[in-house]
């Protein structure tokens, strides 16, 4: 199993301290550099849009243009790019994309996603319904035009015309480089692998034995592959929050109020869109509703969920060293996944305790995965 490290970029009250923002975006990079010298296999960020304070990593692909240069082994992961349009333009991603192969050598692994927020898809004006058929035909171009010889492509479809052109650059990585999707539906697990996609999917409010589920489904589609690119990835991986420190209580103590932010406002924001998919009414009207509570998600009720209850059902990595290996060989022992996302910052969480996590992370924890591989 590899070990990456995971980033929303989370900041603390940026609109009232607009100086935090620019410190996070330097601690990362910091953190990244230090992340590989302590054996992380990847980075990964997500690409999110409105969400101040939770997620500022609303252009990540300039940051991984930075981080190409800051590193020089660990691969640089899309965690995910949003391909419906116009969140992104696939052509437009597919010059980005092969610009970042060039400049990283070759290190890329492109994760893509729908997205799944009132908040994003209301303000780039994308129906929730159309998320999936916007995401199949982008893909269905970037992919076209990695399998041309030379970049040249043309493409009719329901939201595309494009005439023949060619495109440059393009990638480093022969065919292309590995190509991954984000996912939440079990459906949307097995069709990972049946597109030949590798899948990211996550452990926040899920009891191992569910991801596991999934991931046998995703492996299950893998059987029956017609993939989307060149070739099957047929890797799967699931983020984690996850912080270490030098005890359990330590731990526990300084993740607690991010580790419950985090899932207070990943409900907040992405619960109204799938609760509109099984009501059919709007997530505008569900979002805006004040007296709205989340009782029900993923099989439990979230108002009963503290950090304690996540760790005891191997919801989240929190601990020491002994301790969070045991807590992820819980994991691995379910679903034995290929790659491990481990989210470590945090806006409650200051920099030096991220920075001694990831070091004793690499000390103890990566070592101990590295011998079992």
């Amino acid at each position: 199993m590899d070990v990456g490290i995971f980033y929303e970029i989370q900041v603390a009250s940026p609109l009232k301290h607009r100086d935090r923002e620019r410190q996070a975006f330097w601690d990362v990079m910091d953190q990244v550099v230090a992340a590989e010298q302590a054996g992380f296999d990847s980075f990964w960020s997500v690409e999110h849009h409105f969400q101040p304070g939770f997620s500022h990593s609303s252009a990540p692909e300039v940051l991984y243009g930075a981080i190409s240069q800051r590193t020089s082994a660990m691969r640089i992961g899309h965690g995910v790019v949003l391909l419906p349009f116009p969140y992104n333009h696939p052509v437009r991603v597919a010059e980005r994309i092969a610009t970042l192969d060039i400049l990283s050598n070759g290190r890329v692994e492109m994760g893509t996603g729908r997205s799944i927020t009132v908040q994003e898809l209301g303000g780039f004006g994308i129906r929730h319904s159309e998320t999936r058929p916007r995401w199949e035909e982008a893909l269905d171009i970037i992919t076209t035009i990695w399998k041309s010889p030379d970049g040249t492509f043309s493409y009719q479809g329901d939201y595309f015309d494009i005439p023949e052109r060619t495109v440059v650059p393009m990638p480093v990585q022969q065919p292309h480089p590995p190509i991954w999707t984000a996912c939440t539906a079990e459906d949307t697990h097995r069709m990972a692998g049946e597109m030949g996609l590798g899948l990211l999917s996550f452990t926040v409010l899920v009891r191992p034995e569910v991801l596991a589920r999934r991931v046998a489904l995703y492996r299950d589609g893998l059987t029956r592959a017609k993939p989307m690119g060149a070739f099957v990835n047929d890797r799967a991986g699931a983020f984690a929050m996850v912080h270490c420190a030098d005890t359990d209580a330590q731990a526990q103590e300084e993740a607690e109020r991010a580790f419950m932010s985090y899932v207070g406002t990943t409900l907040a924001v992405t619960t109204p869109v799938l609760e509109a998919r099984k009501s059919g009414r709007s997530a505008d009207e569900i979002a805006g509703d004040p007296d709205r509570q989340v009782t029900e998600y993923e099989g439990l009720d979230p108002r009963k969920v503290d950090l304690q209850y996540m760790i005891d059902n191997g919801m989240c990595v929190v601990g020491s060293p002994d301790t969070c290996i045991r807590q992820i060989e819980r994991v691995q022992d379910a679903a034995n996944l290929d790659l491990f996302l481990c989210m470590m910052q945090f806006w409650a969480i200051p920099h030096d305790r991220t920075m001694h996590a990831i070091d004793l992370f690499g000390k103890h924890v990566i070592p101990h995965f590295k011998k079992s591989r």
